[in-house]
């Protein structure tokens, strides 16, 4: 029950998160940067960096601010603290690591490659940047300001976990392995990361999208349909799954009557016409599998609501990402409506 305590602390700490211990070992604090991002740090003798999604992606309307939208508590804060209390653990062990505290700099990826790779830099700045002296060799400027005292120097990130996403893990990794920087993804499925001669510094501890594929095709197959619409997300994880299923149900001569893809931070207007066009193939295709990230399917079932679409029109088949969301939401749209 402790743990689920911490998982559940609200979502300001990530804003102003500075914990400081009675053996004042280390201190987490959350750091102001340039740009309008804090940032979580627990120091230690090695720092992992992580990209958690904090915050919701920015909507349409605002990718290029880069503002990103609400906080995400479920799976953003939790994560945030779950490392935390996993390092914690971790450190209190004297037999594991014995002599080494590890210690986390975590950054908000808002499930967006643009903020991602932004965030990216900073932990390759930060790993590369070295102080130099001026040139009589004792003035820093800090803060605007000259100093006799050198500034701390921060430790480079041994490696990074995350992002969540495969399409943003991919731009990510593209980057760190520039660097030599490891990276390990909690979440991303995508069959492309599999292929080593592109990304020889990924890791992952999920199966890739084929099985999904397979899984969702074998649901399909058990209950005999034969006439189904396609929905994905646009992007790397939705069109790489959408094409492994695809693959696989012209193998079983499963007929495909609509396909279709979508952004998932679109607008209402952009899933209402999406629905539109799959209401279309009713009665016969009534069930639509979804290769969708988590958005796609709370963006398509708000538009069942908005539109008053019965219960019992579609059967949604959705793959691992989008289903602990979309069962949440159908509920939550079956007792509203």
């Amino acid at each position: 029950m402790g743990f689920l305590t911490i998982l559940c602390l609200p979502a300001l700490f990530f804003d102003v998160l500075v914990l400081s211990y009675k053996s004042n070992i280390y201190e987490r604090s959350a750091v102001p940067r340039a740009a309008p991002r804090s940032v979580a740090r627990m120091d230690g003798d090695v720092i992992i960096g992580a990209l958690f999604s904090v915050h919701h992606q920015p909507s349409a309307e605002k990718v290029a601010d880069r503002k990103c939208g609400e906080v995400r508590e479920q799976y953003g804060i939790q994560r945030v603290e779950a490392m935390f209390h996993t390092l914690d653990r971790i450190n209190a062990d004297h037999f594991l690591l014995p002599n080494i505290s590890l210690g986390c700099e975590i950054r908000d990826s808002c499930w967006h490659s643009s903020v991602a790779l932004e965030q990216s830099i900073e932990f390759i700045r930060d790993s590369l940047i070295s102080i130099r002296d001026d040139k009589d060799g004792s003035k820093w400027c800090i803060d605007g300001a000259p100093t006799n005292q050198p500034p701390p120097s921060k430790k480079p990130i041994a490696g990074v976990i995350g992002p969540g996403s495969s399409s943003v893990a991919i731009q990510v990794q593209n980057l760190l392995q520039l660097f030599n920087i490891p990276q390990i993804a909690y979440s991303a499925t995508s069959i492309d990361l599999s292929d080593k001669t592109l990304f020889k510094y990924f890791l992952r501890v999920v199966p890739s999208d084929t099985l999904q594929a397979r899984a969702m095709l074998d649901i399909v197959k058990r209950y005999n349909w034969t006439y189904v619409s396609a929905v994905h997300t646009e992007g790397n994880y939705g069109e790489s799954g959408m094409e492994a299923f695809k693959e696989l149900a012209s193998q079983e001569g499963l007929c495909i009557a609509h396909s279709d893809k979508i952004y998932s931070n679109a607008g209402e207007k952009h899933f209402d016409r999406l629905l539109k066009k799959l209401r279309e193939r009713l009665p016969k295709a009534r069930v639509v599998v979804c290769f969708c990230e988590g958005m796609t399917v709370r963006g398509l079932l708000m538009a069942m609501r908005r539109l008053g679409v019965a219960g019992g029109e579609f059967l949604l088949i959705g793959s691992g990402t989008a289903t602990s969301l979309g069962e949440r939401l159908w509920m939550s749209t079956q007792s509203d409506s």
